[in-house]
């Protein structure tokens, strides 16, 4: 019989992620900036057709007790270069990814299935009001390098009828993620791969207080973030994943 040479659609998703991210530093986008926002396009337009079925995967037929050895997220890796990281991220019912940042880094989020919510911030620039700020008093033990004014920069829920949620170096590098309503399945694409020893790592914030004003930077509301160790009650795990393979 003949073999069947389909690409697949997460391969097809791949290759443009690999096209659009190669060279994707902020001055090469500065320089080619209608190049990258067309690779980009061309990317959102192939995550917007990809669902669960695509990668095999399916939403769980029960809900899973909860355990403090069962890890709320688990995590399949699909593939990794140094252009960019792909995989799902699955969250069992009432599960958060809390809020995290992105350095230097674009991604972009596929809900596959289930609903989740997401709100997304960016640090601002230091402002000579930093030294200033105006907590409630039960804040004022946190005032320090740690704590950093942010914007509010979009909210809202999404799920696999959904376009993806897209972020920048520049605007909505910092997301926190929660499961609405029972389980959820996102595909994720980072670029380049979270990389500690190359200034990439992983935070972690909470947000103390909202600020009560607007950003005079961007005009969205404002909020204090404290950075923080990962959250005790997160943590992710791994399975294996069981769509098409994927090559670069």
């Amino acid at each position: 019989m003949p073999r069947n040479n389909k690409t697949s659609l997460i391969q097809k998703i791949a290759s443009q992620a690999y096209a659009t991210f190669t060279n994707c530093s902020s001055s090469a986008i500065e320089d080619n900036n209608k190049v990258f926002l067309e690779h980009q396009a061309d990317l959102v337009a192939l995550l917007s057709d990809i669902r669960a079925a695509d990668l095999k995967i399916a939403p769980p037929t029960k809900v899973s007790t909860s355990s403090p050895s069962v890890p709320p997220v688990t995590y399949m890796h699909i593939c990794e270069t140094d252009v960019f990281s792909m995989g799902v991220f699955l969250l069992k019912s009432g599960a958060s990814i809390p809020l995290h940042d992105h350095p230097g880094m674009h991604g972009m989020l596929k809900v596959l299935y289930g609903k989740v919510s997401i709100r997304c911030y960016d640090k601002l620039d230091k402002a000579e009001s930093d030294t200033e700020r105006h907590f409630d008093p039960p804040l004022l033990a946190f005032q320090g390098d740690d704590v950093r004014r942010a914007a509010l920069r979009s909210s809202g829920q999404f799920s696999e009828l959904s376009g993806p949620c897209v972020l920048s170096p520049f605007k909505d590098n910092l997301h926190e993620i929660d499961a609405v309503d029972g389980a959820a399945a996102f595909l994720d694409i980072l670029a380049p791969p979270y990389d500690p020893d190359d200034g990439r790592d992983c935070h972690y914030y909470r947000v103390l207080q909202t600020a009560g004003k607007k950003s005079e930077q961007s005009g969205d509301d404002e909020a204090w973030l404290l950075e923080i160790p990962q959250p005790d009650d997160f943590w992710c795990g791994g399975e294996p994943y069981p769509g098409p393979e994927v090559t670069i």
